[in-house]
């Protein structure tokens, strides 16, 4: 069992940066995949980034790569998500999650869930 808790969710202006951070508690499997999803009012959730706690290899959705960064702090059982160049567009609640899968983070619920963090981009 995996428990996350997501912070550093605020307000920023667009051009701006912000950096997200998912701590993860409890068991946890020898290899997995932590990353981030987002969900604005009105529209789908989406994938934004992932990566594999063992190899480090990360993964981003077209519309965040070049501008997001996804690490992770493996003594700290930590996660981030460095957002620069943000947009109103990314305007949503991020959420942590985990999984033991790679495949099908933007189509299907995840095994573990942080409760989200509110990023709002302002124009």
């Amino acid at each position: 069992q995996v428990q996350l808790v997501e912070s550093g969710g605020g307000l920023v202006q667009a051009g701006g940066s912000l950096r997200l951070s998912c701590a993860a508690s409890g068991r946890t499997f020898s290899s997995y995949y932590m990353g981030w999803l987002r969900q604005a009012p009105g529209k789908e959730r989406e994938f934004v980034a992932a990566i594999s706690w063992s190899g480090g290899t990360t993964y981003y959705a077209d519309s965040v790569k070049g501008r997001f960064t996804i690490s992770r702090d493996k003594a700290k059982n930590t996660v981030y998500l460095q957002m620069n160049s943000l947009k109103p567009e990314d305007t949503a609640v991020y959420y942590c999650a985990a999984d033991q899968v790679r495949a099908g983070w933007g189509t299907r619920n995840l095994n573990y869930w942080g409760q989200g963090t509110q990023v709002t981009v302002s124009s």
